[in-house]
Formats: C-alpha cells, sequence, structure tokens
C-alpha cells in the first residue's frame, strides 16, 4: 500500500541545519512516495479486459436479439402471409357458400313454383275429370233414352210393316205407285202414275228425307204449295203411318193435275 505524504511528520522531524557541503538535496529530503501505477495499470488491463468482455457479450446478445427479432419478424409476415391466404381462401369459400345459399334457394322457389302449378294442373285435371264423368253419364243417359226410344221405334215399325207390306201391295198393283232410289241414304222417291183421267201414263212423284226425327219432303213434281205439304208432313210424324204420307200427297197431286 502506498503511503499518504504527511507535512507535520516532515516539520516535526526536520533536522538542524548542516553546511551547504554536507548538507543533502530538497529531493534527498523528500519522503519516496508510492503511487500504484503497476497496481492502477493492472486494474485498468483487468478493467479494460472486462470491458472488452462485456462489450463483446452486448455485442454478440445484440446480434443475436437482433437476429432473434429478424426470425420473429419473417415468422409475424409468414404468420401473417398464411393468415392472409387463409383469410382469401375463407373468403372464397364464403362467397362460394353464399352463391350456393342463393342457387339453392333459388331452386327452391322454383320448385315451390313448379309444385303449385302442378298442384294446380291436377286441381284442373280433377275438376275436369268429374266434368267429363258427369258429362259421360249425361251422355250415358241419352244415349240409353235414345236407344229406347229407337227400340220402341223398331217395334212400331216391325208392327207397321205388318199392315204396309199388304198396303203398298195395294198402292203398287192398283193405285199405279212405284218406289225408287233417291241417290242418298235414307231418302226414297214415291212415283204416282193414274192421277190425270186424260192421261193414265202421266207421273207424279215426291222425295222423302228420312235422315231426320222428322219426315221432311225437299222435292216434288208438279210442285206443290209449301204449306200445304207441311200439312201432310205434320201429320205422319205425328203417327208415324206411311199410308198418311202417301194418300195426302197423292190427293195433292190429283188436285195440281185438275187445276
Amino acid at each position: 500500500m502506498s503511503t499518504a505524504f504527511e507535512p507535520s511528520l516532515s516539520t516535526s522531524t526536520m533536522r538542524p541545519p548542516l553546511s551547504s557541503a554536507d548538507a543533502p538535496s530538497m529531493a534527498d529530503s523528500l519522503p519516496s512516495i508510492n503511487f500504484g501505477f503497476d497496481e492502477l495499470r493492472d486494474r485498468m488491463a483487468k478493467f479494460t479486459v472486462k470491458f472488452d468482455t462485456f462489450i463483446e457479450q452486448g455485442r454478440k446478445r445484440v446480434l443475436e436479439e437482433r437476429n432473434q427479432f429478424r426470425m420473429n419478424v419473417t415468422e409475424l409476415k409468414e404468420d401473417q402471409r398464411m393468415k392472409k391466404r387463409d383469410i382469401e381462401i375463407l373468403s372464397q369459400k364464403s362467397s362460394t357458400h353464399q352463391q350456393t345459399l342463393a342457387k339453392e334457394a333459388a331452386e327452391t322457389n322454383e320448385m315451390k313454383a313448379a309444385i303449385a302449378n302442378l298442384s294446380a294442373q291436377r286441381d284442373t285435371h280433377l275438376a275436369t275429370k268429374d266434368n267429363l264423368k258427369q258429362q259421360i253419364e249425361d251422355t250415358q243417359k241419352q244415349i240409353d233414352a235414345r236407344l229406347a226410344s229407337q227400340r220402341a221405334h223398331a217395334q212400331h215399325l216391325d208392327a207397321q210393316s205388318r199392315f204396309n207390306i199388304p198396303e203398298l201391295d195395294f198402292w203398287t198393283s192398283t193405285l199405279g205407285l212405284r218406289i225408287e232410289g233417291a241417290g242418298m241414304n235414307d231418302h226414297l222417291k214415291f212415283v204416282f202414275t193414274h192421277l190425270d183421267d186424260r192421261d193414265w201414263t202421266r207421273e207424279a212423284w215426291f222425295e222423302l228425307d228420312a235422315t231426320k226425327r222428322e219426315y221432311e219432303v225437299p222435292y216434288c213434281k208438279p210442285k206443290l204449295e209449301k204449306e200445304q205439304v207441311e200439312r201432310v208432313l205434320e201429320k205422319i210424324n205425328e203417327c208415324r203411318d206411311l199410308r198418311v204420307l202417301l194418300k195426302g200427297m197423292r190427293e195433292l197431286f190429283v188436285e195440281a193435275f185438275k187445276a
């Protein structure tokens, strides 16, 4: 350890003055002082080593922290990029899902409209079916009624024919009647002779239309008054007796020849 310089010690221990030849120099009279430079140098060297070590470690730590920071930033950027990509994928999936939902909703509405249309058509068809069934029933009733009427009429004609055949023989053989075809179905031509006293061969004829329920006479020669022919037709349409028609028309032709 170095010794500090104290002036009080130097004054109290001072010797009596010597002669100039024997007297030591001022520097020799000063006490030796050890300032400890070596120790200070050693301490400074050790401090420098520690300081350099501290700086080096700090630099390494800063580099490591900076590298770690860069790695963290890189990882964060990568995570951000991945999350951004995930968000884009989710957005695309969400958009696709929304489009799918809209498409399904539109298809559902179309199906509902089609079902409603089919239901309406079914109801219409059912109503039409019921109407057709009713019409068929009504038509069948009309057909049955007509068939019954035709059977009754056929029976009447059959019964009447038993009387008509001898009657026709009488008309053809005695009164000069001849029956011919008129060129159409259900049309007959009745030709009379022996009407005119001046000419027994002179003919008169009329055409009978039997296509309808009511008999008609569209043509006759000689021409007769329409009202007279209609009166005869009214009688035969009421009784359905051919003798009434033949007798009535023959009388009209006789009167026409006499006029």
